[in-house]
């Protein structure tokens, strides 16, 4: 599946196809070239990064196979960027596609583009969204021609890192959460080979292990399992079992001529429907979960392969099963070296794994556990490590998270001197990603995804609903100090635009009453922590109301240290849950 999709991108764009996007933009050609090839390698990045973990590997080969990925996009190009409306339409779905697979929102990434190039960020905006769509597309076209299935997709991206470097910096990738672009370089790539390693060559499950079809499946099955099949593209239908597929396979070859006839003359004559029907009609209508992982029957892990359902180009399951979550693991070491784990399996010879290593390095009773067995969990592969972590249970003041693929070290842990990010790193290898959690970092993340989503609601013609405007204001982190009230340096900033956004909407019509709600976390007393939490709160309310909202919009509550955001034995998790809360306060029935 070796090929160039940075050369795809660009052929997908002649000179033509340039000028006609740029008059619609009213930029130079040359401009609009050069916002292109320079977004085209950071999205790559990001969708390659992405790639990095086998939980978004899954989800990003949904997401390409979804139905508003067109695999038609670089033939159509012409047609659906024809009008204003068209150009709107297909930047605001790439725009889309990719936020969901970046977890992020792209304005940061067509911000940087912009001061990088020097053309104005509406249209490096509008662009990014384009490029991101024929991107998409152009993957999900080769993907479909060679019936890739998922370990293929990291391993294809992985083969763009040589064409994508030159083009990197680090105000790219970190705007795309990415890092420095030279550590990214060199980790990326080998990380994506684990994860194209590990679903074409999945481990073997322990001759104890009970098997359940209810789980994800993908590791566990040969890569054909995971392939698309796709002779036929306008139409996608689930095959009957064998002994009836023909008369089915028939039925299905004339609704596809039908609906293609169809197809083709609503584009011809219908000009206003192109947006529409060139990017779901004319591609194909592979279904995939709505969730981030690809539901595969399970029954493809014991039966032949299904010709009927072959033929179909579909992938299908007659009761596809719920997505699991991670299987997670929180530790928390007190000063003198007595751990308290926290965790969630998927069953009970997990549970007893883990109880068993506990057992063996602290004695009986010398750990306070709580181990929950959940069957819609995933396989903790990370069990395979647990003596090795051992050292680390028993430091004092240490913390640890474990989420999947995600270890995340606090406290004794993540002092530097200790190198335990290091060693973690060395232990676990790719495709796991270990970090030590940082406050400063957190908030600037949160600063900036919040900056991003209150620029795109203070836009011309945006509209003020209340629950992207609520969505919008709980993004920042108003970051107090320990045991302190004061509105932080940090928090000025966003808050003041905070107060922006609230009397924009109001003047536009779109006036609410909101609680500012304050919590904390559970270090301190009730008390204190429900009058400290109050007291915070008010403060926000305050600087709210002096930067011009009204007083009588707001009201201010402090709930203390109920209904936690996460757990309170980590850093991470005592710093979400210290938060201030805004909510819609409704109108009392008369």
């Amino acid at each position: 599946m070796n090929v160039n999709v940075i050369e795809r991108v660009r052929s997908a764009l002649p000179d033509a196809v340039v000028r006609q996007l740029s008059n619609c933009l009213g930029l130079p050609s040359e401009a609009t070239a050069k916002v292109v090839d320079i977004t085209t390698p950071a999205i790559v990045a990001g969708l390659m990064n992405k790639c990095a973990t086998l939980d978004g590997a899954r989800a990003l080969f949904a997401t390409i196979l979804g139905q508003e990925v067109n695999a038609d996009i670089a033939e159509q190009l012409p047609r659906l960027i024809a009008s204003t409306t068209g150009v709107t339409q297909l930047s605001s779905t790439g725009r889309q596609l990719l936020e969901h697979s970046f977890e992020r929102r792209i304005d940061g990434l067509s911000d940087a583009v912009s001061m990088q190039t020097g053309v104005p960020a509406h249209a490096t905006h509008a662009v990014s969204g384009i490029t991101g769509s024929i991107l998409m597309g152009v993957l999900k076209r080769h993907i479909l021609e060679h019936r890739g299935n998922i370990g293929q997709l990291p391993a294809l991206l992985g083969q763009q890192l040589p064409h994508v470097a030159p083009f990197l910096n680090d105000g790219l990738t970190t705007v795309l959460g990415l890092g420095g672009a030279a550590a990214f370089t060199q980790t990326v790539g080998s990380q994506v080979r684990a994860v194209s390693s590990h679903f074409d060559q999945p481990a073997a499950a322990p001759a104890h292990a009970t098997v359940h079809v209810s789980g994800p499946v993908e590791p566990t099955l040969s890569p054909t399992a995971t392939s698309v099949v796709q002779p036929a593209r306008e139409v996608g239908h689930v095959g009957p079992k064998a002994k009836h597929w023909f008369g089915v396979a028939a039925l299905s070859a004339l609704i596809g001529a039908i609906v293609a006839m169809l197809t083709w003359v609503a584009l011809a004559w219908c000009p206003a429907a192109t947006s529409l029907l060139g990017r779901n009609a004319a591609a194909a209508t592979l279904e995939t979960p709505a969730a981030s992982e690809t539901a595969i029957a399970p029954q493809a892990a014991q039966a032949p392969h299904d010709d009927a359902a072959s033929a179909s180009g579909k992938i299908a399951t007659d009761a596809a099963p719920a997505v699991a979550k991670d299987a997670q693991l929180i530790a928390a070491v007190d000063k003198n070296g007595k751990p308290s784990i926290t965790a969630t399996v998927q069953n009970a010879a997990e549970k007893s794994a883990l109880l068993n290593a506990l057992t063996k390095k602290f004695g009986a009773g010398n750990v306070n556990a709580d181990i929950t067995v959940d069957e819609n969990r995933k396989a903790a592969d990370w069990l395979a490590q647990i003596d090795a972590l051992m050292p680390l249970l028993s430091t004092p003041g240490a913390e640890l998270k474990i989420d999947g693929t995600h270890v995340e070290l606090s406290g004794a842990a993540a002092d530097a001197k200790s190198g335990w990010v290091d060693r973690l790193k060395s232990l676990f290898g790719a495709p796991y990603q270990v970090s030590a959690f940082d406050a400063a970092q957190a908030v600037a993340s949160a600063a900036q995804s919040f900056r991003n989503a209150a620029k795109a609601l203070l836009a011309p013609g945006t509209s003020c609903a209340s629950a992207d405007l609520v969505k919008t204001l709980n993004m920042q982190v108003v970051n107090f100090a320990s045991s302190d009230a004061h509105v932080p340096q940090s928090a000025l900033d966003d808050l003041t635009q905070s107060a922006q956004l609230l009397k924009s909407c109001a003047t536009g019509g779109h006036a609410l009453k909101l609680e500012v709600a304050g919590y904390s976390d559970n270090v301190g007393s009730e008390a204190a922590n429900l009058e400290l939490s109050k007291e915070r709160a008010d403060a926000v309310r305050a600087y709210l109301v002096k930067a011009g909202v009204p007083a009588d919009a707001l009201v201010a509550q402090g709930y203390g240290n109920v209904r936690p955001a996460a757990s309170n034995a980590t850093e991470s998790g005592r710093f979400a849950n210290r938060r201030i809360e805004f909510s819609e306060v409704q109108a009392q029935a008369q």
